[in-house]
């Protein structure tokens, strides 16, 4: 999905103006109010269960193997006065139901989990290599997928990249592959994470429309969790994920300096003059394990502590 220059934004906008300030009667103005997020969290919340509860999945399939692929979860609907095949399980008997806080509402959001993987998992602000197909819980239409290993960015810059945040939460709860190899220029994963999530609009866009995607849309996603690298957005050899400093899955609100650049992109964290990498007196690579003072608050954080490793010897 392409965001769309400031520049083409800006004009567009000069030209609504002019055009307004052209007409000899302006009509009445037509202003957009954003639902309530608890409001819509519940009605989510409502079609969500519905759907878990009318449709089933092949699950006899996933109990052995664990290399199996997105294409292979057969999802159904179970029509009125049909019974579960055999074989199959109904969702709503095979979800595992999560919560969290999110722009101060409260969240549920469901998961699936076909096989965990035998690898590392990711953290919330890392890149991952995936596989997925989303489709509308209201109708079932496919809006996006990938068949080919695609790297995303799980934590933004600013308003350019970053997955949504149900990915964020679920994405760090299964593991990556636990080995691959390359057979003939195609890599092949063994033992990776396999789910199916199910999102309500406040983790995915809300308000905000998507092609194929309308306003207030809850989600569901099949996905392949292959690999992933650990990211540090400033290079300042601090994890980004370590830069989460009061632990609520969001570095966003973590600004040490309060100089409006939160720390994941801040290169001095603590506003000391002093470069958060050139905080590192051992130079051991991890800035985090520095303490000068022994005052439990490490250099990189502590503005009264200035040594920086370029210092003459």
């Amino acid at each position: 999905m392409k965001l769309k220059s400031l520049k083409l934004t800006l004009c567009l906008m000069a030209l609504v103006v002019v055009f307004n300030s052209c007409k000899e009667d302006d009509g009445p103005t037509v202003t957009f109010e954003e639902r309530d997020r608890t409001e819509q969290q519940m009605a989510d919340k409502d079609s969500i269960m519905d759907y878990l509860n009318t449709h089933y999945y092949n699950s006899s399939l996933f109990e052995s193997g664990t290399n199996h692929r997105i294409d292979d979860i057969l999802i159904t609907e179970l029509l009125e006065g049909e019974t579960v095949p055999d074989g199959n399980t109904l969702l709503i008997n095979a979800v595992e139901t999560h919560s969290t806080t999110y722009l101060e509402t409260d969240y549920e959001y469901y998961i699936l989990r076909l096989n965990q993987g035998g690898g590392e998992a990711p953290k919330f602000t890392d890149e991952v290599r995936v596989r997925y197909e989303g489709f509308l819980v209201e109708t079932e239409d496919i809006f996006d997928g990938v068949a080919t290993p695609i790297d995303l960015p799980m934590q933004g810059i600013g308003f350019a990249g970053g997955v949504i945040r149900g990915w964020q939460l679920i994405l760090p709860e299964f593991n990556t592959a636990s080995s691959f190899m390359t057979n003939n220029g195609i890599v092949e994963y063994d033992d990776y994470g396999l789910g199916v999530m199910f999102i309500p609009s406040g983790l995915a866009y809300f308000s905000g429309s998507q092609p194929d995607i309308p306003a207030y849309s809850s989600l569901v996603f099949k996905f392949e969790l292959l690999q992933y690298q650990e990211d540090d957005h400033d290079s300042d050899g601090v994890p980004s994920h370590l830069e989460d400093l009061n632990g609520n899955l969001d570095v966003l609100d973590d600004d040490t300096d309060e100089d409006g650049a939160p720390d994941y992109i801040d290169l001095d964290d603590d506003g000391d003059g002093v470069l958060t990498i050139h905080e590192d007196l051992n130079e051991d690579g991890d800035p985090t394990n520095d303490d000068s003072d022994n005052d439990g608050i490490p250099n990189y954080l502590d503005a009264d502590s200035t040594q920086s490793n370029q210092e003459d010897s």
